[in-house]
């Protein structure tokens, strides 16, 4: 595997190696994650070692062989990926029936053939349960790979099934290495961006806007003015969030960001509370950060970030974002009345 492009993960790295040398490598995988931390990249490099025509080691792909460039392509026969279909929240029933068929085929080159479901997160009831029959009963040689940022939207039958492999967020670091290769050549801007990504290197990059930035501008300011707007802070959010258009994912990333936005600031705004040096905090920001914190002290301000972390959880969950909007605008702005 290519594990120079895989910034962090060495406990999962680790389990294949040692998954691959003791031969007990398995049939069915479920990783689990938040978003953006790089789950993909790692189930399409996995594929790419299995599936490599001139492996230079176990496990390792040597990324020249037509193999690997297909996989790098998606056009490799034996590598089958499903997405949910642009538009949709769900993954359709007939969708993963032609998935299931596409893996029952015996592989055209070699002995194996991997599945790679990205978006487990969506099965609905009649997909799982389709999907189910494959998992209960692999084709000879195939390996599933399943996406999802958690265990609690998985049927109990999947979850038995499946080898669990958890990826957790990166460390800022390694956020600002992927992004000095996706080209963002400032390295204040990268660490920036690391910084308000919470190890995601999605968000990083979705913040990687001018557009974006302007939003954090009339949020963070109206929520922390002293008289906040609720229907322009709610209207201004909603309509960025909207801006991704039938991107679902888009959209709750474009919410999400919004809220680590407001979690920075409120992060901020506790240290002055606690007296804490401003000297890193932006200088056109910190006389009304200062003032919020005055205004509402530590404890106020911990209760804060604690609702605006239970809201990103909601984002994950698929929960309607609108509802999520208002109601960490209705906490923001209470606190000021």
């Amino acid at each position: 595997m290519s594990w120079d492009r895989i910034r962090g993960h060495a406990e999962a790295k680790n389990t294949f190696r040692s998954a691959f040398a003791s031969g007990r490598f398995g049939q069915s995988y479920l990783f689990v994650g938040p978003e953006g931390v790089g789950k993909r990249l790692f189930a399409h490099e996995l594929a790419k070692a299995l599936l490599c025509e001139r492996p230079p080691a176990p496990l390792t792909a040597c990324d020249s062989c037509p193999g690997c460039a297909q996989i790098e392509a998606e056009t490799h026969p034996d590598f089958i990926t499903l997405r949910t279909p642009e538009g949709k929240h769900e993954l359709p029933v007939d969708e993963m029936r032609a998935f299931c068929a596409r893996l029952s085929r015996k592989p055209s080159r070699g002995s194996r053939v991997i599945g790679v479901v990205e978006d487990a997160d969506d099965f609905n009831a009649e997909s799982a349960n389709s999907f189910l029959k494959t998992l209960e009963e692999p084709p000879p040689g195939a390996v599933l790979i399943l996406l999802a940022t958690g265990t609690d939207r998985q049927l109990p039958t999947i979850l038995s099934r499946c080898q669990i492999v958890r990826f957790r967020p990166l460390s800022s670091g390694d956020v600002a290495a992927v992004l000095a290769v996706k080209g963002i050549a400032d390295p204040s801007r990268r660490d920036k961006l690391a910084r308000l990504a919470g190890g995601s290197v999605a968000r990083a990059m979705a913040l990687d806007d001018d557009a974006i930035w302007q939003v954090r501008e009339t949020l963070v300011a109206g929520v922390t003015a002293d008289r906040p707007n609720f229907p322009k802070l709610a209207d201004a959010w909603a309509r960025f969030v909207e801006e991704a258009g039938d991107d679902s994912a888009g959209k709750r990333t474009r919410a999400s960001v919004v809220i680590g936005f407001l979690v920075d600031a409120l992060r901020q705004s506790l240290r002055l509370a606690l007296g804490a040096n401003a000297s890193d905090i932006d200088a056109t920001e910190e006389s009304r950060l200062r003032a919020f914190a005055q205004r509402h002290g530590p404890d106020r301000l911990l209760e804060l970030i604690e609702k605006c972390v239970e809201a990103d959880y909601r984002v994950e969950r698929r929960v309607q974002l609108i509802l999520v909007i208002e109601s960490v605008l209705e906490q923001l702005t209470k606190a000021t009345k």
